[in-house]
């Protein structure tokens, strides 16, 4: 998932020739029977969750078991998805988009889902000082990012341990590849997505997709995240940093 290269640093006046690590970043075509849908700048890493993921959290399939299966063509980078229901391939709309999800994120949600969507009712609680353990150890796992500087990060975790920790180039395919290997391994229940990036209105339609309580990333959110959440009744968490963090909805959550 690197490579290395020869650079020159330059260092106030001095100039030195140095080995730099950098993230590897190559474009993941999802194919969903035989018509082309997105193409997707990742990381070569967990494609199968990246692309179970994604079709999950855009709205195309409502369980890891709609997906008959999936083979990862790695010398053409391609994602070939045969679907259960092939009547769903019919009301795609295919069209040909690059996105690493950073900036602008590739969705593909109906008006439905935003008008329709229902609020999150959720007995789950937490403290701060066990968000505080979870964000530190979140922060130490993450090897890409401390290696190359480029990369993000996300999680899903339970009150005690991280359960599922992923990496790649853009912050929404490391959100999809933790819910498309949680989607058919250990589910949403009680749990607690972390992000390593900004959290944007784009990363809330994910999240709620899931159905998951509680959004903690050590970023800021965007005006529009903070009113989804409340809307959604999503506790979003954002700033957790050491000893501080910012709550910005359904803050009974954290006790």
């Amino acid at each position: 998932m690197t490579e290395t290269f020869d650079i020159i640093r330059i260092k106030e006046n001095s100039k030195e020739t140095v080995k730099d690590v950098v993230v590897e970043e190559v474009p993941l075509t999802i194919m969903v029977g035989e018509k082309e849908l997105v193409t997707l700048l990742c990381t070569p890493s967990d494609l199968k969750d990246l692309a179970t993921g994604f079709l999950f959290t855009s709205g195309i399939i409502k369980k890891g078991e709609d997906i008959k299966s999936i083979i990862i063509d790695q010398e053409h980078w391609i994602a070939n998805i045969v679907l259960v229901n092939p009547d769903i391939e019919e009301k795609l709309v295919f069209k040909r988009l690059f996105t690493s999800g950073c900036g602008r994120g590739t969705l593909f949600y109906s008006a439905a889902d935003i008008i329709h969507r229902k609020k999150i009712v959720s007995d789950f609680k937490v403290a701060p000082a066990r968000l505080r353990s979870l964000m530190l150890n979140f922060q130490k796992s993450s090897y890409l990012f401390l290696k190359t500087g480029g990369a993000h990060s996300a999680a899903l975790a339970g009150t005690e341990d991280i359960l599922i920790f992923k990496e790649d180039i853009g912050r929404h395919n490391a959100i999809d590849k933790v819910i498309g290997c949680a989607l058919v391994s250990v589910g949403f229940k009680d749990k607690i997505l972390i992000s390593s990036g900004r959290i944007s209105s784009e990363i809330l339609f994910k999240a709620q997709k899931t159905r998951i309580p509680l959004l903690i990333s050590q970023s800021a959110p965007t005006n529009q995240a903070v009113k989804l959440a409340r809307d959604m009744g999503l506790t979003l968490v954002g700033f957790a940093r050491g000893s501080r963090m910012n709550v910005y909805s359904a803050e009974e959550r954290i006790i």
